[in-house]
């Protein structure tokens, strides 16, 4: 132990001296690193050590932070207790001795230490915050250190040490992680010991409006715990209290003048964790600005609570709460606005904070998960044979699902009204819009230019229209649309060419009358000469004349009268050349098909 005092009384940083004293005293296995009984029986040499020194600084009756504290040559040296636990640290910080072993120190320098020294040594803690948050230290000492700061906010008064109390709530807040569940209050516990006393009678002698003494002071009962206006009874009772405050306020507005008079910034040193509740200085209060806002503050906060998300039925206002809720709002919205000094910018600046508030409720709802992403790391191959990848039904996942999703897929697909082919008027209509004039269409967007709508098109006259189809070749894209569809001026353009081709198709037709007319005549005398020769034929069989019947048929073949053989003949001849004339128009047409379809891509290319 007297290795140690001499230490601490040398000068230098601890890194110079630190190690070697531990080594010096306890003569580790390891030159760098204490084992756990080492580390042990140093820890109980260190907490005697810094026993014996408070000990000493409250005999000396100096500040235990600034005992053995001296100036040599104006420098002045620091104290023995800060001193020591400077050393202590920079050995937990290098990882030679346990990490905890600092804030075990802390913790007892606090209990032998009065509320007065406390302030000191929690100002050293705060100083060396950095340090104590790191990885390796903060995960062996922060349940101590937890211990330490709740020991000390019970030890202090809410009412004379609020700085204090605030010091050590903002140290745990920047300590600990946002996302540490001891800090958080997850079931929603209201704090019901904070109690607002008023007076329940009347005075004597004093003008006041006591009813409304009482109506303003006892809204904070439900403020103190807002669960109780989810029963009817109390709600109408909060509601009712609350309308007659607010009215009062409405029929006492407050001047620029009395908000410049009240400075809040100035209030920061007189500030009070509560009001007076005194019933002679109401009218006072009402006058003050400051005074107003918390009170229209608390009841936002109310109302956000109440409309909280994530809360079970039962807990969950009613329709009749919810819309008393909205205008009661509205209303003290628009008194934090009138009420100076800023009053705008004050009540967008609570709206703020309670629209983040609601964030926050979420994640405790959630079961606070940790704000913290993990860094990804990169998986390393795994030797061996490679999984087989799922086979889906449809290819892949998303279509398989897809395809589950209706009960109905093979009817929905062979349904008559899924796919269907549009008439050919239907069809060309917007082409025809396109060709009138008295439209105004600009050329640049007529349909005619899109070639997939002209090649679809063809296909559609091919199969449904063929005398418009065939006025491709003369006119091009605009001459298949059907002729009702166009104007008359500008369906004159295209009709005089379909009666030229009416017109030569008559005349074809009244020269190929009178072939046909022969045809039958030859047909009709072939008929009656085969009757004779039938009627011959049977006489000649009654004399057995052979040369008469030979001579008969050949006078009948030398006068031009076909024999039966010869008509059975010649009609077989004119039944293959009537097949071979169907097959030769066929041909021609398919020809003509492919003829039409290479002129209209040719035409559409010239029109692209």
């Amino acid at each position: 132990m007297e290795v140690f005092r001499r230490a601490i009384l040398h000068a230098g940083p601890p890194e110079n001296f630190a190690l070697q004293t531990v080594q010096e005293v306890i003569k580790p296995q390891k030159q760098t690193k204490l084992a756990q009984d080492e580390n042990q029986l140093l820890e109980n040499m260190l907490r005697t050590l810094l026993q014996e020194l408070v000990s000493s600084a409250v005999q000396s009756g100096e500040p235990i932070m600034h005992y053995g504290q001296s100036i040599d040559d104006g420098e002045t040296s620091q104290a023995q207790i800060p001193r020591l636990l400077d050393i202590v640290l920079y050995l937990c910080e290098k990882e030679h001795v346990e990490g905890g072993m600092i804030f075990q120190l802390l913790e007892d320098l606090t209990e032998m230490s009065t509320m007065k020294n406390c302030k000191d040594i929690f100002g050293y803690i705060e100083s060396k915050q950095d340090i104590l948050g790191k990885l390796e230290l903060f995960a062996r000492g922060k349940l101590v250190m937890l211990r330490t700061c709740n020991q000390l906010l019970r030890r202090l008064s809410k009412a004379n040490d609020v700085v204090f109390c605030g010091r050590i709530l903002m140290f745990l807040a920047h300590f600990f992680p946002l996302s540490e569940r001891s800090a958080v209050n997850i079931k929603g516990v209201f704090n019901t010991s904070n109690e607002t006393k008023y007076e329940k009678d009347p005075p004597d002698g004093i003008p006041v409006d006591f009813n409304f003494y009482k109506m303003f002071w006892s809204l904070q009962e439900y403020f103190c715990n807002p669960a109780l206006t989810l029963a009817p009874t109390k709600w109408q009772k909060f509601t009712s209290s609350l309308m007659v405050v607010l009215n009062t306020f409405d029929a006492q507005p407050l001047s620029d003048e009395v908000g410049d008079a009240n400075v809040l910034e100035e209030e920061a040193a007189t500030f009070n964790i509560k009001y007076l509740t005194s019933s002679k200085l109401m009218g006072l209060e009402l006058k003050d600005p400051s005074f107003r806002r918390h009170v229209l503050v608390q009841c936002l906060i109310l109302f956000d609570y109440l409309k909280a998300p994530g809360k079970n039925d039962k807990d969950l206002p009613s329709e009749s709460m919810k819309e008393e809720m909205k205008s009661c709002e509205e209303r003290v919205k628009k008194l934090l606005e009138t009420t100076p000094p800023k009053g705008k910018d004050f009540l967008h600046s609570i709206e703020h904070i309670l629209e983040r508030e609601k964030n926050w409720v979420w994640w405790k709802r959630d079961g606070c998960p940790p704000f913290e992403k993990q860094s990804m790391e990169k998986k390393a191959v795994q030797d061996g044979p490679k999984k087989r990848r799922p086979r889906w039904r449809l290819g892949n996942k998303e279509l398989s699902q897809l395809w589950k999703w209706a009960d109905q897929n093979p009817n929905a697909l062979t349904d008559p009204q899924r796919v269907r082919t549009p008439a050919i008027t239907e069809y060309w209509k917007p082409l025809a819009e396109d060709m009138d004039p008295s439209a105004g269409i600009e050329a640049e967007y007529h349909h005619k230019n899109s070639r997939v709508y002209c090649w679809k098109g063809l296909r559609f006259s091919a199969r449904q229209d063929l005398d418009g189809f065939s006025r491709f070749t003369d006119h091009g894209i605009e001459g298949v649309v059907p002729l009702e569809l166009l104007p008359p001026h500008v369906r004159s353009r295209y009709e005089g060419k379909a009666n030229d081709r009416s017109k030569r198709a008559k005349k074809e037709d009244s020269k190929v009358a009178p072939s046909q007319a022969e045809e039958n005549q030859i047909a009709a005398s072939a008929s009656e000469n085969d009757g004779e020769g039938i009627r011959a034929d049977l006489e000649a069989s009654a004399t057995p004349v052979e040369t008469d019947v030979t001579a008969g048929t050949g006078n009948i073949s030398q006068s031009g009268t076909a024999t039966p053989d010869e008509h059975q003949k010649q009609s077989s001849d004119t039944d293959m050349g009537q097949e071979a004339g169907q097959l030769d128009a066929d041909a021609e047409a398919d020809a003509g098909m492919m003829d039409g379809e290479t002129d209209a891509d040719v035409d559409l290319e010239a029109v692209g």
